[in-house]
């Protein structure tokens, strides 16, 4: 059975609009492409990494796949990072890769027209925006648009799938 809001949402994905399931960082709220989504679970214990970058909080076992959990707060450095019961990993599937991301909250999955998504802003060379894809509006508020794929596959994330090679093979010679 098709509800009139299923055909809204393909209406809109065929008019070059998107799903995006929408996050909050510190006072910001930021969206990814639903599609990527596996996922949403509570923060668990994670097995710290040695010499990985702060943001790597380290690696889970989710049902037998080794997944690294990486933290979008230090990432993008708004604020300070603090674990609780409130705090979400978003299990994502990228570059046929599963990652975690810790965010603060995740609030809504939303359906964008593409006449409501405006292009990044330019903010000079010094700064890597190149995972943003956008900047939508909702309701009066201010969506920031990620291309997970970008930021996943940046260079400095790619130490995430050495990370989890070298504890694959750990975990096969104990």
């Amino acid at each position: 059975m098709q509800t009139a809001q299923g055909s809204a949402v393909e209406q809109l994905t065929a008019d070059g609009g998107a799903e995006y399931l929408t996050f909050t960082l510190g006072s910001e709220s930021y969206g990814i492409d639903i599609l990527k989504v596996q996922e949403i679970r509570g923060y668990d214990c994670v097995t710290r990494i040695a010499n990985t970058p702060a943001f790597i909080k380290g690696v889970i076992n989710l049902r037998g796949v080794i997944v690294p959990i990486v933290d979008l707060r230090i990432k993008f450095n708004v604020g300070e990072a603090t674990y609780h019961e409130f705090t979400v990993v978003i299990i994502i599937n990228v570059l046929n890769k599963v990652v975690g991301i810790v965010v603060d909250g995740v609030s809504d999955v939303v359906a964008l027209p593409a006449q409501s998504i405006k292009p990044a802003p330019e903010l000079g060379a010094s700064l890597d925006t190149r995972y943003i894809t956008g900047l939508g509006t909702l309701n009066d508020e201010m969506l920031i648009l990620v291309d997970i794929e970008k930021l996943i596959g940046s260079d400095e994330l790619q130490i995430v799938d050495s990370t989890v090679d070298n504890t694959q093979k750990e975990a096969v010679n104990l």
